[in-house]
């Protein structure tokens, strides 16, 4: 157990040593939350203003609270997946610089390393996904738009744990047979530039035809960024209903925005989503550990 702690520490304290790589992977859920903010606000606000009749009287703060509410769930929902990938370079790098090749050839069980490379990867990126939502919550108090209560407060941080452990379980998963850094950063490039497309993040499913949301519904990264879509809308929806706006209308704009997903014309309820995830989570960690036992066998075939 010491030896498992010294070396998640090891793994932890190297990633945020090497600065360029921490501010790189803190620093784009930055630029991304003021790219939204500086030329898609607008734009989102025009959108959501359009769903909903004038007569409503709906406030300009709630529906700045809408937009907010769209802008952060899609920040975390690809921050907590890119930045596991910029975490888990560590592994791929001692691989690659044969620092793993001397661990293994000290009293260190392969095993144990490969879990501590697991949980420093999550450990990591945890402290980055949640200082990220950390200036969300500034950002949306900031601009006078806080719906949330105690409860959705802690909701919110638990789904971004839920998505920060699929994001490390893919990771370690995608990462673990990667030899060279070369590897790894194109693997990290394709992610970074393609995730938010494919798990309906930068642009909702409701704009795809009905066949590509069909074949992206299948995807598991789809419903995790509903579920936090979902607890960040909790809030305003939660206004919404005090302010008696008709029930049709907030479900179309739950619709919109993809709160609500549909998988082959079937709404997929909220409580499945979290199945799916749950699901999902425990194959990606069950098929890293196989990978790595599969690894062990051989090796001791050869000795």
């Amino acid at each position: 157990m010491k030896t498992f702690i010294y070396l998640v520490r090891r793994h932890t304290k190297l990633y945020f040593k090497d600065k360029a790589t921490f501010f790189t992977s803190l620093i784009t859920p930055m630029i991304l939350l003021v790219l939204y903010a500086t030329f898609l606000q607008k734009v989102y606000r025009d959108s959501i203003a359009q769903n909903f009749p004038a007569e409503l009287g709906l406030s300009d703060n709630l529906i700045d609270g809408v937009v907010n509410a769209q802008l952060v769930s899609s920040l975390l929902a690809v921050s907590c997946v890119t930045v596991a990938f910029c975490v888990n370079l560590i592994m791929v790098k001692d691989r690659a610089d044969e620092v793993r090749k001397d661990m293994t050839v000290s009293p260190v069980k392969t095993s144990t390393l490969a879990l501590s490379y697991f949980f420093a990867s999550l450990l990591s990126t945890l402290i980055v996904c949640y200082a990220t939502l950390g200036v969300c919550f500034a950002y949306i108090a900031a601009t006078d738009t806080w719906f949330f209560n105690g409860g959705e407060v802690a909701a919110i941080i638990g789904g971004v744990f839920m998505l920060a452990l699929f994001g490390t379980s893919l990771a370690s998963l995608v990462n673990c047979r990667l030899k060279t850094n070369g590897q790894a950063s194109a693997i990290g490039s394709m992610v970074s530039s393609m995730y938010g497309f494919i798990c309906g993040a930068y642009m909702p499913l409701s704009n795809f035809s009905e066949g590509l949301r069909n074949i992206i519904g299948c995807l598991p990264s789809t419903y995790g960024t509903s579920i936090i879509r979902n607890l960040c809308f909790s809030g305003v929806l939660r206004e919404m209903e005090a302010q008696n706006i008709p029930s049709e209308l907030t479900k179309n704009l739950k619709d919109a925005l993809d709160c609500n997903l549909y998988l082959y014309g079937n709404q997929v309820e909220f409580g499945w989503m979290f199945v799916i995830m749950v699901v999902s989570i425990v194959v990606l960690i069950g098929a890293y550990v196989l990978l790595n036992v599969v690894k062990i066998g051989s090796r001791r075939k050869l000795a």
